[in-house]
């Protein structure tokens, strides 16, 4: 929910850009600048402002529409796929995306490198993916999941993307398997985790698995402690309409427009305290 004072807050970091709310302001440019791409020394340089082309795919990602539908005052729509292309093979988004969730827990006076996180899963339409996807029986939803870990405030620490017929708890096990191992991890989740496999990966790797179950007699949706934050994150990817869907038919464009999402979220918060 939205209080008065995050409108005023937003509505004075808005009035800094100069067209949309999703170009980047001149503090957010100068903490993206040192992640670019060298400018070659030989051969022809790039005519293209870089700047305007990381405007021009976040407003793609927050908007919706299509790469062809971009507005022409951000240049050909093939130079900035071009240029995402080029972005998303170096990993820029996600580096950007982790570099400022560091800086963000820091913030708050938290150690960058968190200790418990929460798991969950989204199922979301992939009308794009080869044969549509699986289908999550569970859902009714045919197309892809996104197995996602938060940390305890929400922020977003690994995405694994699988189609939908895949179980939360396999999509989980790529996750535990990714987190290094200096990272003494207690783990959240509900009880489609609840699973022998998972539970022997978690102790093998010497982390703790705890299921949080629903309250006795529940009936309809209520907060639990510990997993409404991974549901407030899977809100604000939803807030970025590019990612209502996923459209993409590759894995690392669709992983790469998360980054964005996120990354602009915690990039904003960051350089606008």
């Amino acid at each position: 929910m939205w209080t008065p004072e995050q409108r005023t807050r937003m509505g004075r970091i808005v009035r800094k850009t100069t067209r949309y709310p999703t170009d980047l302001t001149d503090a957010e440019w100068e903490r993206v600048r040192p992640f670019l791409p060298p400018v070659v020394k030989r051969g022809c340089k790039p005519t293209a402002d870089i700047r305007e082309m990381l405007n021009a795919i976040r407003y793609t990602a927050r908007s919706g529409g299509g790469w062809r539908m971009l507005p022409t005052n951000f240049g050909p729509w093939q130079t900035v796929y071009w240029w995402f292309r080029r972005f998303v093979r170096r990993l820029m988004f996600r580096t950007i995306h982790d570099i400022a969730l560091m800086i963000d827990r820091e913030l708050v006076v938290r150690d960058a490198s968190p200790t418990a996180g929460v798991v969950d899963r989204q199922t979301v339409k992939a009308p794009h993916t080869p044969y549509g996807g699986g289908y999550d029986a569970a859902k009714r939803t045919k197309g892809r999941k996104r197995h996602i870990a938060v940390d305890t405030d929400g922020r977003l620490l690994m995405v694994n993307l699988t189609t939908a017929d895949v179980q939360d708890a396999a999509g989980a096990e790529q996750i535990v398997a990714a987190v290094r191992k200096p990272w003494p991890w207690h783990l959240f989740a509900d009880g489609a985790y609840d699973r022998g496999r998972l539970a022997s990966l978690v102790a093998y790797r010497d982390f703790t698995l705890e299921v949080v179950r629903k309250l006795p007699n529940q009936k309809g949706f209520q907060a639990l402690p510990r997993r409404w934050v991974v549901e407030r994150t899977f809100g604000s990817m939803t807030r970025w309409r590019r990612l209502v869907r996923d459209y993409e038919k590759r894995l690392d464009v669709s992983g790469a427009m998360i980054d964005i999402a996120m990354g602009s979220l915690l990039l904003r918060r960051i350089s606008h305290p």
